[in-house]
């Protein structure tokens, strides 16, 4: 008879089935407890660097806020609507973290060598790492593509209102390639962005001008979609003759730009989601407007960004797999250390692609690319 008491073959049996993790398909109590105790650190984590972030932030602008007497209500909105671009960046930081500590406890406390003599490897050991990280980025590319712009007029744009000082764009003439052959100018945008004064648009058969219209303004008429010039000038070049005709009061002209063209020249792409964003692209390269490759690493890095924290995980699992003593600072500083390396390397990279120095697109996947290299190193030493 059987009294209910698992005899010693079958409580072995259950215990190798426990620790011999059979198939990678299978998600065990062993990868339940590990990502529990994953994602209960990058929550923690998360969560520190953000109040971390808004604490300094806040010692740093406290006497604007006292100075522009913004209301609390207000300052509550910002910080909050700032939090999911704070969350963005500081993902990968926190999934370092975490999976050094989780693995360094595991090593420290004898549990991972002793799954490694049950036949666990490296790889299997990544399972519920990699399968939480998934999901991390799966939600901050959410974030990246619609969340964080949504955001942007109470967080990037209160900062612009309130925080920072203003730049005048409208010192130095801006040229624009309204068509193949035309290329519109004006020396100053206004504050509508449907207007701007001291205009000019030429006109050219291949290198030679054929025709230049000056005017003092010109006003975009959105519902037709037309633009008015006036009080122009129109010089018409022909066999080297040069004609003359002045026509005081409005003229109109139908350009091929968009209604929204002079707004596109200051618009922020972080502003934008990812739909937008790649109309926005597409506008600019149209309309030769400034800034393409600017806003071309924007749009990748969008992409690129939340990805960091599945690829961050081959660096820290193998980096804390093996049995050492030390404590939590040093894992801490190891995870900074190199998370900001990311950062830095995020944002250097990403400025070479803004001035043109590097492809823009290569600029901001660069450093996801050197993270995979340096992870996929990282993870053979330590799987041999």
């Amino acid at each position: 008879m059987n009294d209910g008491k698992a005899t010693p073959g079958e409580a072995g049996c259950r215990e190798n089935q426990l620790l011999k993790l059979p198939g990678f398909g299978n998600f065990t109590i062993i990868d339940r407890y590990i990502a529990r105790q994953f994602l209960t650190i990058f929550l923690f984590a998360l969560a520190s660097f953000a109040a971390l972030f808004i604490l300094i932030n806040l010692v740093e602008n406290l006497d604007r806020f006292l100075d522009r007497h913004i209301s609390f209500g207000r300052i509550l909105i910002y910080y909050l609507s700032g939090l999911p671009d704070t969350f963005l960046l500081t993902s990968p930081l926190s999934v370092l973290l975490a999976s050094l500590f989780v693995t360094g406890k595991l090593s420290m406390q004898s549990e991972l060598p002793a799954l490694k003599s049950a036949g666990m490897s490296l790889s299997r050991l990544m399972k519920p790492f990699l399968l939480v990280t998934m999901a991390i980025a799966a939600l901050n590319t959410i974030n990246s593509c619609f969340i964080a712009p949504a955001m942007y007029d109470w967080s990037k744009g209160f900062e612009k209102r309130y925080l920072k000082k203003q730049q005048d764009n409208g010192e130095e003439p801006l040229h624009i390639r309204e068509s193949n052959n035309r290329i519109l100018t004006v020396a100053k945008i206004g504050p509508d962005k449907k207007s701007a004064t001291t205009v000019s648009l030429e006109t050219f058969n291949g290198s030679q001008i054929v025709s230049r219209i000056d005017a003092d303004s010109l006003r975009i008429i959105t519902r037709h979609k037309y633009w008015i010039f006036y009080n122009t000038k129109q010089r018409t070049f022909s066999k080297g003759a040069e004609t003359l005709v002045t026509r005081a009061g409005a003229d109109t002209l139908k350009l091929s730009l968009a209604p929204n063209t002079f707004k596109m020249i200051d618009t922020d792409p972080d502003e934008m989601n990812i739909v937008q964003h790649i109309d926005f692209i597409w506008q600019k390269a149209r309309s030769g407007l400034p800034g393409l490759e600017r806003a071309t690493v924007k749009l990748h890095t969008k992409l690129a960004l939340p990805l960091a924290s599945m690829i961050i995980v081959l660096i820290g699992v193998p980096l804390s797999s093996k049995k050492k003593r030390s404590g939590l600072a040093v894992e801490i500083s190891i995870s900074l250390l190199i998370g900001l390396l990311y950062l830095g390397m995020l944002k250097t990279i990403g400025s070479l692609g803004y001035d043109g120095l590097l492809n823009p697109v290569l600029a901001a996947w660069l450093p996801d690319i050197l993270f995979i290299i340096a992870g996929t190193f990282l993870y053979r030493s330590a799987d041999h």
